[in-house]
Protein backbone atom coordinates (compact mmCIF):
# COMPACT_ATOMS: atom_id res chain seq x y z
CA UNK A 1 0.00 0.00 0.00
CA UNK A 2 1.34 3.70 -1.06
CA UNK A 3 1.53 5.97 2.09
CA UNK A 4 0.99 9.70 1.27
CA UNK A 5 1.79 12.82 2.99
CA UNK A 6 -0.97 15.41 2.86
CA UNK A 7 1.01 18.17 3.97
CA UNK A 8 -1.55 21.18 3.91
CA UNK A 9 -1.68 24.46 5.42
CA UNK A 10 -4.48 26.92 5.73
CA UNK A 11 -5.65 27.44 2.82
CA UNK A 12 -5.13 23.88 0.48
CA UNK A 13 -6.06 22.05 4.16
CA UNK A 14 -5.26 18.63 4.82
CA UNK A 15 -9.06 18.00 5.21
CA UNK A 16 -9.53 19.10 1.25
CA UNK A 17 -6.27 17.25 0.02
CA UNK A 18 -7.70 13.96 1.92
CA UNK A 19 -10.87 14.44 0.37
CA UNK A 20 -9.80 14.79 -3.24
CA UNK A 21 -7.67 11.67 -2.30
CA UNK A 22 -10.03 9.44 -1.66
CA UNK A 23 -12.45 9.72 -4.32
CA UNK A 24 -8.62 8.91 -6.98
CA UNK A 25 -6.89 6.23 -4.68
CA UNK A 26 -9.49 5.76 -1.96
CA UNK A 27 -6.82 2.52 -0.34
CA UNK A 28 -4.21 4.68 -0.46
CA UNK A 29 -2.03 5.65 3.91
CA UNK A 30 -2.16 8.76 4.38
CA UNK A 31 -0.10 10.96 6.91
CA UNK A 32 -0.49 14.51 7.60
CA UNK A 33 0.86 17.29 7.98
CA UNK A 34 0.15 21.18 8.63
CA UNK A 35 2.22 24.23 7.49
CA UNK A 36 1.68 27.88 9.10
CA UNK A 37 1.01 29.91 5.81
CA UNK A 38 -0.97 32.02 5.70
CA UNK A 39 -0.75 33.22 9.21
CA UNK A 40 3.08 32.72 8.30
CA UNK A 41 4.24 34.65 5.27
CA UNK A 42 6.04 32.65 2.31
CA UNK A 43 10.33 32.90 2.54
CA UNK A 44 12.63 32.04 0.01
CA UNK A 45 14.63 28.80 1.91
CA UNK A 46 18.05 27.45 1.03
CA UNK A 47 17.27 26.47 -3.08
CA UNK A 48 13.50 27.41 -3.30
CA UNK A 49 11.28 29.91 -3.27
CA UNK A 50 7.88 31.32 -1.62
CA UNK A 51 7.90 28.33 1.03
CA UNK A 52 6.97 28.02 4.64
CA UNK A 53 7.08 25.08 7.53
CA UNK A 54 10.00 23.58 9.40
CA UNK A 55 12.89 21.41 7.22
CA UNK A 56 13.05 19.21 9.90
CA UNK A 57 9.38 18.23 10.78
CA UNK A 58 9.14 17.75 6.77
CA UNK A 59 11.81 15.65 7.05
CA UNK A 60 10.68 13.40 9.54
CA UNK A 61 7.22 13.26 8.37
CA UNK A 62 8.54 12.19 4.85
CA UNK A 63 10.16 8.88 6.12
CA UNK A 64 8.17 6.06 4.25
CA UNK A 65 6.60 8.50 1.99
CA UNK A 66 6.10 7.79 -1.49
CA UNK A 67 3.77 10.78 -2.30
CA UNK A 68 3.92 13.98 -1.08
CA UNK A 69 0.87 15.87 -1.16
CA UNK A 70 1.44 19.74 -0.67
CA UNK A 71 0.80 23.39 -1.26
CA UNK A 72 3.37 25.63 0.21
CA UNK A 73 6.31 23.44 2.22
CA UNK A 74 9.30 23.79 0.88
CA UNK A 75 10.44 20.60 -1.21
CA UNK A 76 14.41 22.01 -1.16
CA UNK A 77 17.74 19.89 -2.00
CA UNK A 78 18.12 18.77 1.82
CA UNK A 79 14.70 17.81 2.46
CA UNK A 80 14.85 15.59 -0.82
CA UNK A 81 18.07 13.95 -0.14
CA UNK A 82 16.47 12.69 3.16
CA UNK A 83 13.60 11.44 1.97
CA UNK A 84 14.99 8.05 0.29
CA UNK A 85 11.36 6.79 -0.53
CA UNK A 86 10.02 9.49 -1.78
CA UNK A 87 8.88 9.10 -5.68
CA UNK A 88 6.15 12.02 -6.39
CA UNK A 89 5.89 15.42 -5.01
CA UNK A 90 2.55 17.36 -6.04
CA UNK A 91 2.46 21.05 -5.74
CA UNK A 92 -1.16 22.62 -5.60
CA UNK A 93 0.13 25.52 -7.26
CA UNK A 94 0.65 26.60 -11.04
CA UNK A 95 4.37 27.31 -9.86
CA UNK A 96 6.29 24.75 -7.91
CA UNK A 97 8.99 26.90 -7.34
CA UNK A 98 9.04 25.37 -3.19
CA UNK A 99 10.78 22.55 -4.84
CA UNK A 100 14.33 22.06 -6.19
CA UNK A 101 13.69 20.47 -9.49
CA UNK A 102 17.04 19.63 -9.99
CA UNK A 103 16.96 17.99 -6.94
CA UNK A 104 14.73 15.99 -7.21
CA UNK A 105 14.96 14.94 -10.86
CA UNK A 106 17.82 14.10 -9.70
CA UNK A 107 16.66 11.74 -6.99
CA UNK A 108 14.56 10.17 -9.43
CA UNK A 109 11.23 12.25 -8.04
CA UNK A 110 8.67 13.63 -9.91
CA UNK A 111 6.98 16.71 -9.56
CA UNK A 112 3.23 17.57 -10.73
CA UNK A 113 2.06 21.26 -10.46
CA UNK A 114 -1.57 22.04 -10.76
CA UNK A 115 -2.11 25.01 -13.08
CA UNK A 116 -5.08 26.77 -13.76
CA UNK A 117 -6.14 26.04 -10.19
CA UNK A 118 -6.67 30.16 -9.11
CA UNK A 119 -8.02 30.97 -12.99
CA UNK A 120 -11.16 32.10 -12.30
CA UNK A 121 -10.20 33.78 -8.90
CA UNK A 122 -7.26 35.52 -10.30
CA UNK A 123 -9.84 37.13 -13.19
CA UNK A 124 -12.42 37.79 -10.59
CA UNK A 125 -9.68 39.77 -8.87
CA UNK A 126 -8.62 41.67 -11.94
CA UNK A 127 -11.50 42.86 -13.05
CA UNK A 128 -12.88 44.43 -9.08
CA UNK A 129 -9.27 45.68 -9.15
CA UNK A 130 -9.79 47.20 -12.81
CA UNK A 131 -12.92 48.68 -11.90
CA UNK A 132 -11.65 49.69 -8.47
CA UNK A 133 -8.65 51.76 -9.75
CA UNK A 134 -11.68 53.23 -12.74
CA UNK A 135 -14.22 54.21 -9.80
CA UNK A 136 -11.78 54.90 -6.77
CA UNK A 137 -13.82 52.52 -4.65
CA UNK A 138 -11.03 52.26 -1.75
CA UNK A 139 -10.32 55.80 -1.43
CA UNK A 140 -13.97 56.67 -1.88
CA UNK A 141 -14.65 54.53 0.87
CA UNK A 142 -12.09 55.31 2.88
CA UNK A 143 -13.01 59.17 2.67
CA UNK A 144 -16.55 58.04 3.87
CA UNK A 145 -15.05 56.41 6.87
CA UNK A 146 -13.45 59.44 7.69
CA UNK A 147 -16.04 61.93 7.67
CA UNK A 148 -15.38 63.77 4.38
CA UNK A 149 -18.55 63.85 1.82
CA UNK A 150 -16.90 65.31 -1.74
CA UNK A 151 -20.21 65.67 -3.69
CA UNK A 152 -17.85 67.68 -5.55
CA UNK A 153 -16.45 64.54 -7.31
CA UNK A 154 -19.26 64.62 -9.98
CA UNK A 155 -17.71 67.85 -11.48
CA UNK A 156 -16.97 66.90 -14.99
CA UNK A 157 -13.39 67.41 -15.02
CA UNK A 158 -13.02 65.18 -11.86
CA UNK A 159 -15.28 62.02 -12.99
CA UNK A 160 -13.47 58.95 -13.99
CA UNK A 161 -13.57 57.10 -17.04
CA UNK A 162 -15.70 54.23 -18.29
CA UNK A 163 -14.09 50.72 -18.95
CA UNK A 164 -16.91 50.97 -22.08
CA UNK A 165 -15.25 52.07 -25.12
CA UNK A 166 -11.72 51.94 -24.23
CA UNK A 167 -8.49 49.86 -25.41
CA UNK A 168 -7.60 47.77 -22.32
CA UNK A 169 -4.04 46.11 -23.15
CA UNK A 170 -3.42 42.71 -21.70
CA UNK A 171 -0.04 41.75 -21.55
CA UNK A 172 -0.34 37.89 -21.65
CA UNK A 173 -2.89 35.74 -22.56
CA UNK A 174 -3.21 32.39 -20.52
CA UNK A 175 -5.41 31.07 -18.39
CA UNK A 176 -6.15 33.86 -16.60
CA UNK A 177 -5.50 36.80 -19.42
CA UNK A 178 -8.01 35.13 -21.66
CA UNK A 179 -10.64 34.83 -19.23
CA UNK A 180 -10.09 38.70 -18.28
CA UNK A 181 -10.31 39.48 -22.29
CA UNK A 182 -13.78 37.62 -22.22
CA UNK A 183 -15.33 39.65 -19.86
CA UNK A 184 -13.82 42.75 -21.08
CA UNK A 185 -15.09 42.25 -24.22
CA UNK A 186 -18.16 42.41 -22.53
CA UNK A 187 -18.35 45.29 -20.97
CA UNK A 188 -18.19 47.06 -24.03
CA UNK A 189 -14.01 47.61 -24.03
CA UNK A 190 -11.73 47.13 -27.24
CA UNK A 191 -9.16 44.74 -26.01
CA UNK A 192 -5.61 43.75 -27.41
CA UNK A 193 -3.05 41.45 -26.48
CA UNK A 194 0.70 41.29 -26.45
CA UNK A 195 2.08 37.67 -25.96
CA UNK A 196 4.90 36.62 -28.00
CA UNK A 197 4.41 33.15 -27.58
CA UNK A 198 0.92 33.22 -29.46
CA UNK A 199 -0.12 33.13 -32.97
CA UNK A 200 -3.10 35.43 -34.01
CA UNK A 201 -5.07 31.95 -34.46
CA UNK A 202 -5.21 31.26 -31.24
CA UNK A 203 -6.98 34.52 -29.36
CA UNK A 204 -10.50 34.53 -29.06
CA UNK A 205 -12.94 36.70 -31.73
CA UNK A 206 -12.81 40.31 -31.50
CA UNK A 207 -9.05 40.24 -29.50
CA UNK A 208 -6.51 41.66 -31.90
CA UNK A 209 -3.10 40.34 -30.74
CA UNK A 210 -0.45 42.90 -31.45
CA UNK A 211 3.18 42.34 -32.39
CA UNK A 212 5.13 44.09 -29.72
CA UNK A 213 4.73 45.48 -26.30
CA UNK A 214 5.52 49.24 -27.05
CA UNK A 215 2.71 48.91 -29.55
CA UNK A 216 0.24 47.62 -26.99
CA UNK A 217 1.36 49.90 -24.43
CA UNK A 218 1.00 53.23 -26.66
CA UNK A 219 -2.94 52.09 -26.91
CA UNK A 220 -4.26 51.14 -23.46
CA UNK A 221 -6.01 53.09 -21.92
CA UNK A 222 -6.03 50.10 -19.16
CA UNK A 223 -2.98 48.13 -18.75
CA UNK A 224 -3.13 44.91 -17.16
CA UNK A 225 -0.18 42.39 -16.54
CA UNK A 226 -1.01 38.67 -16.79
CA UNK A 227 2.24 37.15 -17.75
CA UNK A 228 4.37 34.31 -15.58
CA UNK A 229 7.82 35.82 -14.06
CA UNK A 230 11.09 34.68 -14.85
CA UNK A 231 14.82 35.68 -15.33
CA UNK A 232 14.30 37.33 -18.11
CA UNK A 233 11.06 39.66 -17.48
CA UNK A 234 12.21 41.07 -14.98
CA UNK A 235 10.59 45.08 -14.50
CA UNK A 236 9.50 44.65 -17.75
CA UNK A 237 6.78 47.08 -17.27
CA UNK A 238 9.47 49.89 -16.04
CA UNK A 239 9.58 54.21 -16.50
CA UNK A 240 9.79 53.57 -20.05
CA UNK A 241 7.30 51.32 -20.98
CA UNK A 242 4.99 53.47 -18.74
CA UNK A 243 6.01 56.77 -20.23
CA UNK A 244 4.99 55.51 -23.16
CA UNK A 245 1.30 54.56 -22.63
CA UNK A 246 -1.32 57.27 -22.81
CA UNK A 247 -1.83 60.22 -20.79
CA UNK A 248 -4.49 59.48 -17.80
CA UNK A 249 -4.30 55.83 -18.44
CA UNK A 250 -4.54 53.37 -15.47
CA UNK A 251 -2.22 50.36 -14.61
CA UNK A 252 -3.26 46.72 -12.97
CA UNK A 253 -1.21 43.83 -11.65
CA UNK A 254 -2.61 41.09 -10.64
CA UNK A 255 0.23 38.68 -11.93
CA UNK A 256 3.68 39.18 -10.26
CA UNK A 257 5.77 41.78 -8.58
CA UNK A 258 9.18 41.83 -10.20
CA UNK A 259 7.14 42.13 -13.49
CA UNK A 260 6.50 45.75 -12.55
CA UNK A 261 9.15 48.92 -11.50
CA UNK A 262 6.99 50.18 -8.87
CA UNK A 263 9.19 53.38 -8.43
CA UNK A 264 8.47 53.86 -12.03
CA UNK A 265 4.29 53.32 -11.09
CA UNK A 266 4.82 55.91 -7.97
CA UNK A 267 6.88 58.16 -10.28
CA UNK A 268 3.99 58.20 -12.83
CA UNK A 269 1.14 58.09 -10.41
CA UNK A 270 2.82 60.95 -8.25
CA UNK A 271 2.98 63.30 -11.69
CA UNK A 272 -0.54 61.98 -12.68
CA UNK A 273 0.86 60.87 -15.91
CA UNK A 274 -1.29 57.46 -14.96
CA UNK A 275 -4.68 58.51 -13.38
CA UNK A 276 -4.57 55.36 -10.93
CA UNK A 277 -3.21 51.83 -10.67
CA UNK A 278 -4.10 48.97 -8.62
CA UNK A 279 -2.32 45.81 -7.61
CA UNK A 280 -2.46 42.72 -6.06
CA UNK A 281 1.17 41.74 -6.11
CA UNK A 282 3.91 43.63 -4.40
CA UNK A 283 7.61 44.34 -4.68
CA UNK A 284 7.92 42.83 -0.79
CA UNK A 285 5.10 40.96 0.99
CA UNK A 286 4.62 42.37 3.39
CA UNK A 287 5.59 45.56 2.98
CA UNK A 288 7.90 47.51 4.79
CA UNK A 289 7.04 50.38 6.97
CA UNK A 290 7.09 53.51 4.76
CA UNK A 291 6.92 51.97 1.50
CA UNK A 292 6.15 55.27 -0.60
CA UNK A 293 3.76 52.39 -2.00
CA UNK A 294 1.34 53.52 1.09
CA UNK A 295 0.87 56.95 0.31
CA UNK A 296 1.06 57.46 -3.27
CA UNK A 297 -2.33 58.95 -4.67
CA UNK A 298 -4.77 57.11 -6.57
CA UNK A 299 -3.04 53.20 -5.56
CA UNK A 300 -5.49 50.64 -4.95
CA UNK A 301 -3.67 47.29 -2.86
CA UNK A 302 -4.53 43.94 -1.89
CA UNK A 303 -2.40 41.57 0.09
CA UNK A 304 -1.88 38.94 -3.13
CA UNK A 305 -5.27 37.58 -2.40
CA UNK A 306 -6.25 37.34 -6.14
CA UNK A 307 -5.85 33.60 -6.39
CA UNK A 308 -7.92 33.00 -3.13
CA UNK A 309 -11.24 31.47 -3.16
CA UNK A 310 -12.60 28.21 -2.03
CA UNK A 311 -13.02 26.53 -5.14
CA UNK A 312 -9.18 26.57 -6.25
CA UNK A 313 -8.32 25.17 -3.26
CA UNK A 314 -11.17 22.54 -3.92
CA UNK A 315 -9.44 22.63 -7.39
CA UNK A 316 -6.35 22.46 -7.31
CA UNK A 317 -6.35 19.63 -4.47
CA UNK A 318 -8.42 17.33 -7.36
CA UNK A 319 -6.02 17.96 -10.15
CA UNK A 320 -3.30 16.63 -7.65
CA UNK A 321 -4.98 13.69 -7.07
CA UNK A 322 -5.89 12.98 -10.21
CA UNK A 323 -2.50 13.39 -10.97
CA UNK A 324 -1.50 11.13 -7.91
CA UNK A 325 -3.57 8.51 -9.52
CA UNK A 326 -2.24 8.23 -12.99
CA UNK A 327 1.21 7.77 -11.46
CA UNK A 328 0.64 4.99 -9.48
CA UNK A 329 -1.80 3.76 -12.29
CA UNK A 330 1.17 3.79 -14.00
CA UNK A 331 -0.20 6.34 -16.67
CA UNK A 332 1.43 9.74 -18.39
CA UNK A 333 0.65 12.32 -15.64
CA UNK A 334 -1.32 15.69 -16.84
CA UNK A 335 1.12 18.01 -15.38
CA UNK A 336 4.41 17.14 -15.11
CA UNK A 337 7.64 19.33 -14.76
CA UNK A 338 10.27 16.77 -14.93
CA UNK A 339 8.40 14.03 -17.06
CA UNK A 340 11.91 12.99 -17.99
CA UNK A 341 11.64 10.90 -14.39
CA UNK A 342 8.56 9.66 -15.07
CA UNK A 343 8.15 5.93 -14.78
CA UNK A 344 11.42 5.06 -13.23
Amino acid sequence: MVKVLLAGDGFVTSAILRAALARHVPDAETAELTGPWPDTPLTDVEDVREAAGDRDELIAALQGVTVAFSHTHGFTRTVIENAPDLRMIVICRGGPVNVSIPAATEHGVLVTRTPGRNATATTEHTIAMILAAVRQVSQRDAELKAGIWRGDLYRYDLVGPEVRGKTVGLVGYGAVGSRVAAILQAMGATVAVYDPFLSPGQVAEGVELVGSLDDLLGRAAILSIHARETPDNYHMIGAAQIARMPEGSILVNCARGGLLDYDALCDALDSEHLYAAACDVLPSEPLPEGSRLLTTRNLTMTPHLGGGSKQAAELAAEIGAADIARFLGRVPTLHAVNPEVEGL
